[in-house]
């Protein structure tokens, strides 16, 4: 089956208000991005503070955000990064995601899948929930493990630990989708934990940590990036490890394009690599900075890209909070 995605960017997101924000010591392993806190209470509220005022700022640049909460129980510390656990398509089409750490799995909410159609007027044809594969010990993390270029219908997918072959396969057997995967290593010898982490693809841009990438696929990749036709900026990786390549373009209420990006991966960039972005859309920078240090995830994991097609008589519905 091959889907009809003719739209690279949303014009609407939602995201997911944490109940319990705070160190999650069943992803520490595989995500280097993320420390713990000594002050869990501290940090929480000042998670729901950064929140609060980067849903009040994207909403006042008029992208249609929509907020759900989590719910309290049971305890999850990452419910704040959404696009992990679901993916939604042009055909009406959603599909929910295998998670590798235990205490991320309930995330997965039926009942926000529900209210996208029932509360805000989103059409659902089909949800197609992969979650069995984790009980056989296979991953596939949704927008984190795969960076996709909709308008060409290809998905890009550094392997690790929550990103497997086999669950790549399925994915492009069930949407037609070609898959560009690729290993990484970092300094370290570790596996960039995810894709969004050091790729993103906008309508007429790509940011991206080349250099993380193997050697042996490396330029293959490049290749097939570079023939989109979209302009290619290059971060380092300590760039990358200051969520530069963790950004999101979206259309606004007045169908322009607006990147979201993090105040730290702001500073992070040179010149010249944000006069390069602005030729191509508005930035706007939000502080997440106890969410990236202790989540180990910035602007682009909190949102999760709403594809669904509206019901006409529902066109007023989703565009608030």
């Amino acid at each position: 089956m091959r889907m009809a995605e003719n739209a690279q960017t949303a014009t609407h997101v939602f995201m997911v208000r944490p109940a319990c924000f705070g160190s999650n010591a069943q992803t520490a392993d595989s995500n280097a991005f993320q420390q713990s806190s000594v002050n869990e209470s501290d940090a929480r509220q000042a998670a729901l503070n950064e929140f609060d005022v980067m849903v009040a700022a994207v909403s006042a640049n008029g992208v249609h955000c929509i907020v759900f909460d989590d719910l309290p129980e049971p305890v999850k510390p990452d419910a704040v990064f959404p696009n992990n656990w679901i993916t939604t398509h042009a055909s009406g089409a959603v599909r929910l995601y295998p998670l590798e750490a235990p205490n991320r799995r309930p995330e997965r909410r039926q009942d926000i899948v529900t209210a996208l159609v029932q509360s805000h007027g989103f059409h659902v044809s089909q949800v197609t929930d992969w979650s069995d594969h984790e009980h056989q010990g296979f991953f596939l993390e949704g927008t984190g493990s795969l960076v996709l270029d909709r308008v060409n219908q290809i998905a890009y997918a550094a392997r690790s630990s929550r990103t497997h072959d086999a669950l790549l396969e399925l994915f492009a057997a069930e949407t037609g989708y070609e898959v560009c995967a690729f290993d990484t290593a970092e300094a370290s010898g570790l596996a960039v934990y995810h894709t969004n982490v050091l790729l993103a693809i906008g309508s007429s841009f790509i940011v991206i940590c080349e250099s993380v990438i193997d050697s042996a696929i490396r330029k293959k990749v490049m290749q097939r990036l570079e023939a989109s036709g979209r302009q290619v900026i290059a971060i380092s990786p300590e760039q990358m490890h200051a969520f530069a390549g963790n950004m999101l373009e979206v259309k606004v209420s007045d169908g322009s394009p607006m990147i979201l990006l993090s105040e730290t991966a702001r500073a992070a960039l040179k010149q010249r690599q944000i006069r390069l972005l602005e030729t191509h859309a508005g930035l706007l920078p939000l502080n997440v900075q106890t969410i990236e240090r202790i989540g180990g995830g910035s602007v682009r994991c909190m949102l999760a890209e709403i594809f669904l097609p509206q019901r006409a008589s529902a066109q007023g519905v989703a565009h608030g909070v």
